[in-house]
């Protein structure tokens, strides 16, 4: 993977990026993302912001590389701090994290949201995190994609301003990708019914006290949300 030809899945968070927007890329590591929509011609300004030394310096690196250091901005930063509304942001991106950590780095700061119209969020896990967030700060799901790169899968969430209802099925598996019920999709909730059959057997064994009854009631009921929709 470099700048010009992008991983699969980052590709597709490439893809729900709109023509002309002003990106920033939050924990961009080699700033792979921006560079690549600046060369695609999909952007002529992009931020990318990193936290870790090291990531930060490979995305300068890379930037100098590509020679796009008057279309990108590299800067060292925690999560959203890295932009601020003088920048005249309007798409974000955080792609490769866990669903709650990307929640939280949204939530951390909301006002620097301000001129955002639209995020595109890949979740390595918990992507249910999310779609809660959204639910609960006035931002709908437009469009979602599930895919499987290196036996992994990924899910990308687009999320612009609006108010929606999403049901406990919706919020848990995605309204786009329950109408579609690709492959990949099938695959992962299977996988995950399997672990949660996995988890109940293991419990069988353990004293039963109030919270694992709890959590039994919880996995049985997700189980069963599931084996209806699929």
């Amino acid at each position: 993977m470099n700048a010009q030809r992008l991983s699969k899945r980052l590709e597709k968070v490439a893809s729900f990026v709109p023509e002309g927007a002003v990106v920033a890329d939050i924990g961009s590591d080699h700033a792979y993302l921006p560079c690549y929509l600046v060369n695609k011609g999909i952007v002529d300004k992009a931020i990318a912001g990193e936290v870790v030394k090291g990531p930060y310096e490979s995305a300068c690196n890379e930037v100098k590389k590509e020679k796009l250091q008057n279309q990108i901005e590299v800067r060292f930063a925690d999560g959203m701090e890295a932009i601020s509304a003088e920048d005249g942001v309007t798409a974000v991106t955080i792609a490769g994290m866990g669903g709650p950590l990307i929640a939280s780095i949204l939530n951390k700061d909301l006002s620097r949201l301000e001129t955002v119209e639209r995020l595109i969020l890949q979740p390595n896990i918990h992507a249910i995190s999310i779609r809660q967030w959204a639910k609960v700060n006035g931002w709908k799901i437009v469009d979602e994609a599930i895919l499987m790169e290196d036996d992994k899968i990924y899910e990308i969430i687009v999320l612009e301003r609006g108010e929606e209802q999403l049901s406990e099925a919706e919020l848990l598996m995605g309204p786009f990708l329950l109408k579609e019920k690709n492959e990949v999709f099938v695959q992962k909730w299977l996988g995950e019914i399997k672990q949660w059959q996995f988890i109940l057997e293991s419990v069988k064994a353990v004293t039963q006290t109030e919270p694992i009854k709890e959590k039994i009631i919880e996995t049985n009921a997700k189980i069963q949300l599931v084996e209806e929709v699929l």
